[in-house]
């Protein structure tokens, strides 16, 4: 009998044992993965620091890198949440052993915006002393903790009443107006109006997906009539987006580009175009403010920009399109419109060769890359570091450091890239970057901000006014009609708009469409986004 209690005790031991190893083991084996995650956490965030030092330094004109920082950033939040997950989980299963601590780099951050309301809550403080059990306690101190939460959104119905009265001595009936309405039918309120509109175009979220939000929230409204107000509000708004058009053609340069837009069509989609023309005297030191005009259409054809511009003569900066070609006649009414192109288009057709990384993703081996093509991006790379030191000054002062800094390295370019040209083949990947500004007598309009210190080196503005665009395609996948790209392209330019001139976009757009209804033609021009004072400002004024 004593062997068996033993032998019990010698299994009981061992299995105590072994549970013990195994705990360690799990526990050494959470630890092991968190930092694992941290340490690939930590390489990802060197690399992507690099990266951005690396754009810093050679310019910020190439989208293939602005495209592989979003990617590293994507990735580094995936990692980053990875990682804190799985330091979560050693700390739960660390409870037998004690491995090697490791330290993560948490991000910094910043302290909450005064503006936003404070909630205090106190927690109940003892009665008495927690060692000795005293009730003379005196309070010595407070220690605070913020934490940042949010209100859910809140829906609500105002009851506008207006109160009859009728006269004891003629018996009329006396009542006040009804008040005006941003949209006709008018139950929507502007702030409701604008999130609509915003959502819809500056976030790109199309109304359906909206309609769904709405609905779990407990506010039924049909994609019918949300797009019914969709309507109302741009025929509203139509007064603003007349002067923003007036202000943008009153510019004596532009900057000019399009994108393409899948347009719904029968069998399937096609390929339509969104325009954009940007008005942005920042870079030499101008007063005007910033705006954008956007046009759609249903092709890329040489008649679009003709239409757009019609009657409007100065400088355009754009890509080498032949599109624009017709602007440029001499004999053109009411003259003809001076090209001045991007360097940034340049610059990339030398880079795609130029780029090491990229040839080896494709299975390239280095050595295909071209020297010839790796020197003009250095040498061009220059001059843009000279253009971001003058950017912002007066038009004489950049065409002064032009004269003094660029005009030299231009002139010892152009015969570089001449000579290099004469030794290459006309099938060469970079006789054609070559050719790019060369050809058709480009080279004057590539060298045209020389001669003028109001024109910019790249057409990067009108990109920037596309960015939105471009990632909305992967929401909204289509417009619907061309009815529904023109409505688009009049909601970009006021978004846009009011973006470039550091103006929140639905703030402003509510506000506009509470103050439109009841204000006279003279005042619209105070509501632009140049001019706009939120409401508050307005009842104090």
């Amino acid at each position: 009998m004593s062997d068996t209690a033993s032998e019990i005790a010698r299994l009981r031991a061992a299995l105590a044992a072994s549970e013990a190893r195994a705990e360690a083991a799990e526990s050494e084996l959470a630890q092991t993965r968190a930092v694992v995650s941290t340490s690939e956490a930590m390489i990802k965030h060197l690399r992507l620091e690099i990266a951005k030092l690396r754009r810093e330094q050679y310019g910020h004109s190439s989208e293939r890198r602005a495209r592989l920082i979003d990617q590293m950033e994507l990735q580094l939040e995936e990692l980053e949440a990875a990682a804190t997950e799985d330091e979560i989980a050693a700390e739960k299963v660390a409870k037998t052993t004690t491995v090697a601590g490791f330290e993560r780099r948490r991000p910094a951050r910043k302290p909450f915006p005064e503006h936003l309301p404070r909630e205090r809550v106190v927690i109940e403080a003892p009665t008495t002393c927690s060692c000795c059990g005293s009730d003379r306690i005196v309070k010595m101190g407070e220690d605070v903790t913020e934490t940042l939460e949010v209100i859910p959104r809140q829906w609500k119905v105002i009851q506008t009443a207006r109160e009859k009265f009728t006269c004891r001595q003629c018996e009329k009936i006396s009542q006040p107006p009804a008040p005006f309405h941003p949209t006709p039918r008018g139950w929507a309120g502007p702030n409701l109006l604008a999130m609509i509109l915003f959502e819809k175009f500056g976030q790109h979220q199309p109304l359906n997906r909206q309609a769904e939000r709405y609905a779990k929230e407990g506010i039924e409204i049909s994609l019918s009539t949300l797009a019914d107000q969709v309507g109302a509000c741009a025929a509203a708004l139509e007064p603003i987006h007349a002067l923003i058009r007036a202000h943008v053609l009153d510019a004596e340069r532009l900057h000019g580009d399009d994108t393409t837009v899948p347009l719904l069509a029968k069998g399937g989609t096609q390929t339509a175009r969104l325009w954009t023309y940007v008005r942005d005297d920042r870079p030499f030191g101008g007063d005007s403010p910033p705006a954008a005009l956007f046009h759609f259409s249903r092709d890329r054809g040489m008649v679009n920009p003709n239409r757009h511009l019609a009657g409007w003569q100065g400088i355009l900066q754009a890509d080498a399109y032949g599109g624009y070609n017709d602007l440029y006649r001499a004999d053109r009414g009411p003259g003809p419109v001076e090209s001045a192109l991007c360097w940034s288009h340049a610059r990339r057709k030398f880079f795609e060769l130029a780029d090491i990384k990229g040839n080896t993703r494709k299975g390239k081996p280095a050595h295909d890359i071209s020297p010839v093509a790796l020197e003009a991006v250095a040498r061009i790379d220059v001059i843009f570091d000279i253009e971001r030191g003058i950017n912002g000054l007066t038009a004489a002062a950049r065409q002064a450091a032009r004269d003094h800094l660029s005009q030299p390295l231009f002139e010892d370019l152009q015969g570089w890239l001449r000579a290099e040209r004469d030794r290459l083949s006309k099938h060469n990947p970079v006789a054609k970057a070559i050719d790019y500004m060369f050809k058709a007598e480009r080279w004057p309009a590539f060298t045209r901000f020389l001669n003028d210190g109001r024109v910019c080196l790249t057409n990067n503005a009108a990109e920037r006014a596309l960015r939105g665009v471009a990632l909305g395609r992967k929401s909204w996948l289509f417009a619907g009609s061309e009815r529904g790209g023109d409505r688009a392209a009049f909601m970009y330019s006021l978004i846009v708009t009011a973006k470039m001139n550091d103006i929140d976009p639905q703030t402003w757009l509510a506000d506009v469409l509470a103050w439109l209804p009841n204000t006279t033609a003279s005042r619209v021009p105070g509501l632009l986004p140049w001019n706009w004072q939120p409401t508050e400002r307005k009842l104090a004024a």
